[in-house]
């Protein structure tokens, strides 16, 4: 492989980018969008003291955030951003117990979720990103602070 080319940690992202955005997709659509409705979405947003409107800004910003994940448009960013959705979901099922097959579901797989929206951020883009995101200086910025101790 030439330096140019993508390494398989570029791959991996990529597979975790695309399959993030496609779960995000599926949550807005099928999940809020048709199998709850956006209507019953938001009267169930109500039911737990949240805005209603809430609901809406939820399902409009996995679907965004899930296309743009897809077409890696910035994907690092995308992928933390969409991280107080996932704590959302967490909360809304941490009383129903660890595992989500339980009965409202339990809070395992939004943890899980966001576990992995954090490793995206951490790797970045991944191969054959359209817009890929700036690289995080974390290395660097660890490298600045250990010399100046």
């Amino acid at each position: 492989m030439t330096p140019s080319s993508p390494s398989n940690a570029d791959y991996a992202a990529l597979l975790l980018r695309v399959s993030l955005g496609v779960m995000y997709i599926a949550h807005s659509l099928i999940l809020k969008g048709m199998t709850f409705t956006l209507a019953g979405t938001a009267q169930y947003f109500e039911s737990l003291g949240l805005p209603g409107s809430l609901a809406y800004a939820t399902f409009f910003a996995e679907l965004i955030g899930g296309v743009l994940l897809v077409l890696g448009v910035q994907s690092r960013w995308v992928a933390l951003a969409l991280l107080p959705v996932l704590f959302g979901a967490a909360w809304v099922h941490i009383g129903n117990g660890w595992v989500f097959s339980a009965n409202g579901g339990g809070w395992e797989y939004p943890l899980y979720l966001i576990v992995l929206s954090v490793a995206q951020g951490l790797l970045g883009d991944g191969a054959y990103a359209l817009k890929p995101s700036r690289p995080l200086a974390l290395a660097s910025s660890a490298a600045s602070l250990k010399s100046a101790a």
